[in-house]
């Protein structure tokens, strides 16, 4: 099908400092057949100076489209992706961290498949290709293909990064699928889900990875390894709807 708009939903909570830097990378992309770009921001009760970033950011930038949405109490990064997914009004929507591990450049090498007529759905793998990836945590690696090998087993795909931030969707698609996790269960329950819809065509790309430390405000942690298994038994091994 043709493209002509992609929304990117960038979910963000005390993203104050760097906000308006990838918003720069997100603004300065050109993307393939001159498809549009909506931006929707959701700040997710963020508590320090994330909302005056934003709204500065976009007082000075009145030629992009951009939608901000703000949440009443912080509710999770999952939370803030469903908001985003139900304003999406793009063909497309793809979901981009307010921070600069990912690189919007890439948002053309997830198009392409799409483009190309392939893929339904494309996912942005940090462990395949030759891009650049920043040499971080060993254990986060292990649990990563840990969740990403389980999570394969129940939806029988052979994914080889089910954590990616980078996910490209139908957005009618993604819609349509009844989405409950408000953390970072989101990730395992939603691959899972969309394997199940009838004939979908999902890919993989390789992608470049900038990772923080926790000292550069890395958020994720052991125990959202535990509820992405708990999350992956539910919606994988009991199909939990």
């Amino acid at each position: 099908m043709a493209i002509q708009k992609l929304s990117i939903i960038i979910p963000a909570y005390n993203e104050g400092r760097t906000i308006h830097l990838i918003l720069d990378k997100v603004k300065s992309v050109e993307l393939l057949n001159n498809i549009s770009k909506e931006l929707i921001i959701v700040n997710d009760c963020s508590t320090d100076d994330t909302e005056q970033a934003i709204e500065t950011y976009i007082a000075e930038n009145p030629d992009m489209s951009i939608q901000y949405f703000k949440h009443a109490h912080n509710q999770g990064k999952g939370a803030a992706i469903h908001t985003g997914i139900q304003k999406a009004t793009g063909e497309y929507l793809i979901i981009q961290d307010a921070d600069l591990e990912y690189d919007p450049e890439e948002y053309n090498d997830l198009l392409k498949p799409v483009i190309k007529g392939f893929a339904d759905v494309v996912f942005g793998s940090r462990f395949m290709g030759g891009n650049p990836h920043r040499v971080l945590f060993f254990w986060h690696t292990i649990g990563n293909k840990f969740l990403t090998m389980l999570t394969n087993m129940y939806s029988n795909l052979n994914l080889t990064d089910m954590e990616t931030c980078y996910k490209l969707f139908d957005t009618k698609m993604i819609q349509s699928i009844n989405l409950e996790e408000s953390r970072f269960g989101f990730e395992p329950e939603v691959t899972v889900k969309i394997s199940r819809i009838p004939n979908v065509r999902i890919y993989e790309v390789g992608i470049s990875y900038y990772g923080r430390t926790y000292a550069e405000g890395k958020k994720i942690g052991w125990k959202d390894g535990f509820r992405a298994i708990y999350c992956i038994l539910k919606y994988g091994l009991f199909k939990a709807k």
